[in-house]
């Protein structure tokens, strides 16, 4: 609903507008919503007076579709929720942390090739990131306008190093597995 209130913010559009937006922008955005949760979401922040229509929107052979504005209400919305996930950490769930929680299952052989197969992938993934968001800021983006692009990053490369302590360890032997039986 953050991302929806977001991008509304920006400008109004219709649904589908705003569901290309976030596959455009984010793959964990995209991940989380389909087109029928989109349409529900949107009338449910309608019913709630966060958003209202502003008029019928026809393009080529397409069926008319509905363009919503954030309303004050929304606006207000928008900013209650954005304060309250920035003052509170919350504990996130992560596919990579439920993994590691049974990591001694892959045994130290198993486990250092994983992770270091993982770390391979994170560093050209960040590499890859760290163009894309320096390209960004030469074209002229403000900062504040790429700063969760800096966040990712900076994540990024902490589980990085995680990574390669934690291989460290395995390597030598400062991490032990229980023997075989």
């Amino acid at each position: 609903m953050l991302a929806v209130l977001g991008l509304l913010l920006e400008r109004p559009a219709h649904p589908y507008q705003i569901l290309s937006e976030l596959r455009e922008r984010s793959d964990s955005h995209a991940a989380a919503i389909t087109r029928g949760t989109l349409y529900n979401t949107v009338a449910a922040m309608a019913e709630a007076d966060w958003v209202s229509a502003l008029g019928q929107q026809r393009s080529g052979n397409r069926p008319e579709r509905t363009v919503y504005e954030l309303t004050p209400a929304g606006r207000a919305e928008l900013v209650r929720r954005l304060d309250s996930q920035i003052r509170n950490p919350e504990r996130e769930f992560s596919r990579f942390l439920g993994a590691v929680t049974y990591l001694g299952a892959l045994g130290p052989d198993g486990a250092a090739g994983a992770l270091a197969e993982r770390a391979g992938r994170l560093r050209e993934r960040t590499a890859a990131d760290e163009g894309r968001l320096a390209e960004a800021l030469a074209a002229g983006a403000p900062r504040l306008f790429v700063i969760e692009a800096e966040y990712a990053l900076c994540l990024a490369r902490a589980e990085t190093a995680w990574i390669d302590a934690v291989l460290d360890d395995i390597h030598t032997g400062a991490l032990t597995w229980p023997p075989a039986g």
